[in-house]
């Protein structure tokens, strides 16, 4: 092939951002999209079961296996490592669970601001229909598994990765991030003030999937944070928001505490993410030699 045609047939290409957000996005919506029908026809737990498998499959093709052949190499780069060390481990799940806690600590923090409309959360998320509390809490989980799975290998493997290579981490990390609310825009509960905090929670797990070089300690705090998102913003299963805001009760014992919560969890999550880097930092440096 001529320099000339290699020209032409790359011409017509769409551009890697592009197509890593179409893919991306797709991807995200139909997979994490499964679960909601079978659980609705047929049940918590033959839907459970099904969904299980489901994200088996859905994970093994996210790591290169089955069509289309085009996307092998892409998918394998994009799902990033599997295999991480201890320390890296260690770091990931303490940045896992430092970003669920931030971001809670910031719903709280909203709704001491302005008050907690149940309504527009609790829309769409009625469990009434599973007639005990240990499915109620099964439904729960897989939810949450869906949506850690899908999602991240969505917009922070298929999505971000490609951009990061192509381009920079900070112009993925903001594209994954605002692809990953406006995604979320759609949802009763995606309040003026609910945009920051999906933003924000989008641009952590964008940095933690760059940072360690994997898609786990993402999936890890997506999970979790979806799982209190599930059980007690959305469902109401495990209780009520209580607390009113404090244009009502002042600045009490509660509101300081979870302001301190905030700070100090976003800031283990920064320190968790730094580690994470020096980490790949020194890894890269020892190919290299």
């Amino acid at each position: 092939m001529s320099s000339g045609e290699r020209a032409r047939g790359h011409s017509i290409q769409p551009p890697v951002r592009l197509s890593a957000l179409l893919v991306g996005v797709l991807v995200a919506m139909a997979a994490a999209n499964v679960w909601p029908p079978l659980l609705l026809n047929l049940g918590a737990l033959p839907g459970a079961i099904i969904e299980i498998t489901f994200l088996a499959g859905f994970i093994w093709w996210a790591q290169g296996g089955g069509p289309p052949k085009a996307m092998h190499a892409a998918r394998i780069k994009a799902f990033r490592r599997v295999g991480l060390s201890p320390r890296e481990m260690l770091w990931g799940v303490i940045a896992a669970l430092s970003f669920a806690a931030t971001v809670h600590a910031s719903i709280v923090l909203l709704f001491r601001f302005i008050l907690y409309s149940t309504a527009a959360f609790r829309q769409g998320y009625d469990l009434s229909f599973i007639p005990s509390q240990a499915m109620r809490w099964l439904a729960v989980v897989i939810s949450a598994a869906s949506a850690a799975v899908c999602e991240e290998t969505g917009f922070r493997g298929l999505l971000q990765q490609p951009i990061e290579s192509r381009y920079s981490v900070p112009v993925a990390v903001f594209t994954s991030s605002l692809l990953f609310t406006a995604l979320h825009l759609t949802k009763s509960w995606a309040l003026l003030g609910m945009v920051p905090i999906v933003f924000g929670a989008g641009i952590l797990l964008g940095l933690i999937a760059w940072s360690a070089q994997s898609l786990i300690p993402g999936m890890i705090g997506h999970f979790v944070m979806d799982v209190g998102l599930f059980a007690y913003w959305w469902t109401g299963i495990v209780g009520e928001f209580p607390q009113h805001p404090i244009n009502e009760t002042g600045v009490d014992r509660s509101f300081v505490i979870t302001s301190c919560t905030f700070v100090t969890s976003l800031m283990i999550v920064l320190i968790a993410i730094l580690k994470l880097r020096q980490k790949q930092q020194f890894l890269s440096k020892g190919v290299s030699q």
